[in-house]
């Protein structure tokens, strides 16, 4: 079975689960105006959707996704925390922010608490027994507050302001964690590698959140209890029309960019967790999407929290118009490098030599900000390049100059499948004294905001695949392109890309660093480029055909 395949069997739980908190809301009879005074305090509680859930198990699966439709609602005001770490070398912080009126408040979490970016650990407690009242499973879950699944009463906010989904990025530096008033969150831990071994048959789920929460919150001590029914499926069921293939058309465009322009088009790659091309998918309510009606996660018609439309992007006939050339105070983005994570050998992907040893790895480079990169291509007719120009606006979002910043390039390969822009970062592998190197056959991206890599930055666009600046990688034949790599989010091409490695067939055994360059020209231009370098250390070992590589920790990352 393949991850997409595991993907879409997972996505299909959600829609039961989305739709069930759909018939609870609206047979909850509140009231307009209900819970709507603003105390400064949120009061959460953990609810079920639906008394009972039915959980698909694949005979080449090693179990359930344990998708119980539990949520924690949020009222009387939002529930907000402001997660980060001012470095790698030191620990996560996490402060809930209580707002009431015009005034802010900050309440530091328990040190230790939160040790990263995906959650509150432990958060929920969930107890399973089979039909004779045995216990047969028992499991804490985190929570990610960003799994915004809608709105509990009909006067709550139209849309969620907070981001869509909790960081999986190992270095990611800072987070923001939220939930609006009047709405609930779906607490199931989207972990594609964490699944319970129920055999087929009848089950009693029991569901908690556990006291130091409770305590730390406020929250109630309700113990929701969900009748579960394991159905056991062959591997061939649902793949046909209506079923997994079915699914896979309806969540086509989890993450507009890469997704839509072929960067995630394919299943031969890491998904989600530890950073890969896309966030973990937020669990939102997918009662609309479950009718065929929504065809992606986020605002636009026909979606649960939609009020907004992007505009769609159009093809510019001409070179760009207006003054060529900005002002020095002009806002600008800053791209900084992440170190390298990820990394392991292989025997290389599309379009390496058969039999050679390559050593892979996944990297990130992120805007800093105050601004958003924003590069548009243009295309003359019959040529294969287009020409690239960095494009500047005003505190206002108004366009106010451009610059020509080398070019476009179309990429044909299997995993790609879009147009690059050919200065946006550089790969190499540098000797131990860092004075030889060996330089990557990934010289050229799609910019998309993959990762939220530091969401408390100035001017961080927290619902990056929402702006009027959308990403779009373009098809083999456009005219002409827009990539764009927003405040706050970073870019990830991740050991499975072609070209996202280096040969080693023929190094010696050894230490070595694997340099992260964005900007590597320094055509583009920034507020500062004197943090476009990063480096990681890895140790060669091991004989031709056999190799193996040691990543020490970076700092307190432990994320080889």
């Amino acid at each position: 079975m393949t991850r997409q395949q595991y993907r879409n069997r997972l996505q299909r739980s959600a829609l039961a689960a989305g739709a069930a908190l759909t018939v609870v809301v609206a047979g909850a009879g509140a009231a307009p105006g209900a819970g709507a005074a603003e105390t400064g305090k949120p009061k959460l509680k953990l609810i079920a959707a639906s008394n009972s859930v039915t959980l698909d198990r694949w005979e080449d699966d090693g179990g359930v996704f344990l998708d119980l439709g539990t949520y924690v609602t949020v009222d009387g005001a939002p529930l907000e925390f402001k997660v980060t770490r001012k470095s790698y070398k030191d620990p996560v912080v996490a402060q809930q922010i209580i707002r009431n009126g015009t005034k802010t408040q900050t309440k530091k979490l328990p040190a230790g608490l939160v040790k990263d970016f995906s959650g509150l650990p432990g958060f929920l407690e969930v107890s399973v027994k089979n039909a004779a009242g045995e216990e047969v499973s028992k499991a804490k879950q985190a929570f990610c507050p960003n799994n915004a699944s809608g709105r509990i009463r009909p006067d709550a906010p139209a849309t969620s302001k907070y981001p869509q989904s909790c960081p999986t990025n190992p270095f990611t530096l800072g987070s923001v964690w939220g939930v609006e008033k009047g709405w609930a969150s779906n607490t199931t831990a989207w972990d594609y590698e964490s699944m319970v071994d129920l055999p087929a048959g009848e089950y009693t789920a029991n569901v908690s959140v556990a006291k130091k929460y409770r305590d730390l919150f406020g929250i109630p001590d309700d113990r929701p209890t969900v009748k579960v029914t394991v159905r056991q499926n062959s591997s061939e069921d649902g793949e046909g029309e209506g079923g997994a293939g079915a699914a896979a058309s309806r969540s086509s465009a989890h993450h507009g960019g890469h997704q839509t322009a072929g960067h995630d088009a394919h299943s031969a790659h890491d998904y989600g967790h530890r950073g890969a091309d896309e966030p973990t998918p937020p669990a939102l309510s997918h009662a609309l999407e479950d009718r065929g009606t929504a065809h992606h996660l986020g605002d636009g018609p026909g979606h649960t929290d939609g009020s907004r439309i992007a505009p769609a992007l159009k093809p510019n006939a001409e070179r760009p118009a207006g003054r060529a050339g900005v002002a020095a105070n002009v806002p600008k983005p800053d791209l900084r490098s992440l170190p390298a994570w990820d990394i392991a050998i292989t025997d290389g992907e599309d379009g390496d030599v058969p039999g050679k040893d390559y050593l892979a790895f996944s990297a990130n480079v992120w805007n800093a900000g105050p601004a958003p990169l924003v590069v548009d291509g243009f295309r003359s007719p019959g040529k294969e390049l287009m020409d690239a120009y960095q494009y500047f606006y005003d505190a206002d979002g108004k366009q106010v100059g451009y610059a020509p910043t080398g070019t476009m390039e179309w990429d044909p390969r299997d995993g790609h499948e879009h147009w690059h822009f050919t200065d946006f970062a550089s790969y190499r592998l540098l000797s131990e004294d860092q004075t030889k190197e060996v330089r990557s056959g990934k010289e050229a991206f799609c910019l998309a905001n993959t990762d939220a890599i530091d969401y408390t930055v100035k001017n961080a666009n927290w619902h990056p695949e929402n702006t009027d600046l959308s990403t779009a990688c373009g098809g083999e034949n456009s005219i002409s392109v827009r990539e764009v790599l927003d405040v706050g989010s970073g870019d990830t091409y991740t050991q499975y890309r072609p070209g996202q490695s280096f040969d080693i067939t023929d190094l010696p055994n050894g230490t070595y660093y694997i340099q992260v360059i964005a900007n590597p020209e320094k055509r583009l231009q920034e507020t500062n480029t004197g943090n476009n370098v990063a480096l990681r250390k890895v140790v060669l070992s091991g004989e031709p055909g056999a190799r193996s590589v040691t990543v020490p920790p970076h700092d307190l990352i432990d994320a080889p």
